[in-house]
């Protein structure tokens, strides 16, 4: 309150003057540097209030507040734009994913240009640099043994030839038997479901009957990290601002202990996976969409590595 008192009573005058970081902006030795990231909304919409409100607006107040600071920031957010969903809404506009894409990317760049939202960059995750730094990764996976291969039982339409995503399928809930219920979740009782256990299947794309068949994916063999994931979480606790939920979740999660997550899925749209006997299947979009960070970061600059790389700063 004294500082407070203080900086008022001699007024603006002798407030510092506001940083201007170079162009693009780096970190800078000496300096407090922050990045912030926003979610990315996803593509196939238009963004309402609520979007906002949820997505973009709590960074872009946090950004604000940094640069008031003169805290040395970078705000960089982008559309989401691979997986079914977006393979759906081009179905139903008679386009193609990347024209969908294209036409959304647009509508959300004016909505937030138009709230005078604060992005140092907004990108998009369709670009080759997001296909490059998700292969490379994948490539340090495969070679440090941290990815397995499973066979997945999955619902094909031989009237589509083609495996169907979760959202391409639709019968009643073996749990409480309502009768839209999607091949991920009940809309209605709220349970995850698994697309192979739902009664009565229909392919949404066709109509037909699906049948189950055997296919082969990858997996991130994530009970291999347990051993290292723990301590490291202890002392994140320790140190960062975990919400009390967020650590009781990610404890239920190592109590239970890891289980493999499947990071392929049988779709067109995405980003491919460079590995022979996988080459015609894409990433899954959770595997795949949290790295449009740092693709929409290295978008922005060819340095990006010296935000997303750099603990020292």
């Amino acid at each position: 309150i004294t500082a407070a008192v203080d900086a008022w009573t001699r007024g603006v005058a002798a407030l510092p003057k506001p940083w201007q970081p170079q162009k693009p902006v780096l970190p800078v030795e000496g300096m407090r540097n922050v990045l912030i990231t926003s979610a990315l909304p996803y593509v196939n919409n238009v963004p309402h209030l609520g979007n906002i409100i949820g997505c973009v607006l709590s960074a872009d107040t946090f950004a604000r507040y940094c640069r008031l600071r003169n805290w040395n920031t970078l705000y960089v957010c982008g559309t989401d734009e691979y997986g079914t969903a977006t393979e759906t809404k081009a179905m139903e506009e008679g386009l193609t994913p990347q024209e969908i894409c294209n036409k959304y990317h647009a509508i959300h760049a004016d909505i937030y240009r138009w709230f005078d939202i604060s992005f140092d960059y907004f990108g998009r995750t369709t670009t080759p640099h997001q296909t490059t730094i998700a292969q490379d990764i994948f490539q340090r996976l495969l070679a440090h043994g941290f990815l397995l291969q499973d066979t997945v039982e999955q619902l094909r339409c031989e009237d589509c030839q083609r495996f169907l995503a979760d959202r391409f399928v639709e019968g009643i809930c073996p749990f409480c038997n309502y009768e839209e219920a999607r091949g991920d979740q009940c809309d209605k009782c709220g349970k995850l479901i698994n697309a192979v256990e739902l009664k009565n299947p229909q392919c949404k794309l066709c109509g037909g009957v699906p049948v189950v068949k055997t296919t082969q994916h990858l997996f991130l063999d994530l009970p291999k990290l347990e051993e290292r994931l723990e301590p490291w979480l202890e002392q994140s606790f320790a140190t960062g601002d975990w919400t009390a939920n967020a650590r009781y979740i990610t404890r239920s999660w190592i109590r239970d202990g890891l289980k493999p997550r499947c990071i392929t899925r049988d779709l067109k749209w995405g980003t491919p996976v460079p590995l022979d006997g996988f080459r015609d299947k894409v990433f899954y979009v959770w595997f795949d969409a949290p790295i449009g960070y740092l693709s929409i970061t290295a978008n922005y600059t060819d340095q990006w590595e010296r935000w997303w790389k750099n603990p020292q700063q």
